[in-house]
């Protein structure tokens, strides 16, 4: 039997990830524009995003611009539970 504060936070956990995806949806078209993308791949409970950049956003010197000032300041002003993004490396 699962306690309600468990179930309480997978629903919240699952609802910013599905917010988070929708801004990262809106943000995508500008970073392929480019020839890169951006893959969303988790939402820690502590409001740590963390994406992987694809194509050509890895390797490129402006990556990091891009996920400071791009993405993570879009998702911090859409999102307030988010407390930073983390690029992680592709497999």
């Amino acid at each position: 039997m699962m306690n309600q504060t468990n179930t309480a936070s997978t629903q919240s956990n699952n609802d910013l990830h599905e917010r988070v995806a929708f801004v990262l949806d809106r943000i995508r078209p500008a970073v392929q524009e480019d020839g890169g993308d951006i893959e969303l791949i988790d939402v820690t409970d502590s409001g740590v995003v963390k994406i992987r950049m694809h194509g050509a956003c890895v390797g490129c010197p402006s990556s990091n611009m891009t996920l400071r000032i791009g993405i993570e300041r879009n998702l911090k002003e859409r999102i307030p539970e988010i407390t930073a993004v983390e690029a992680v490396d592709a497999t």
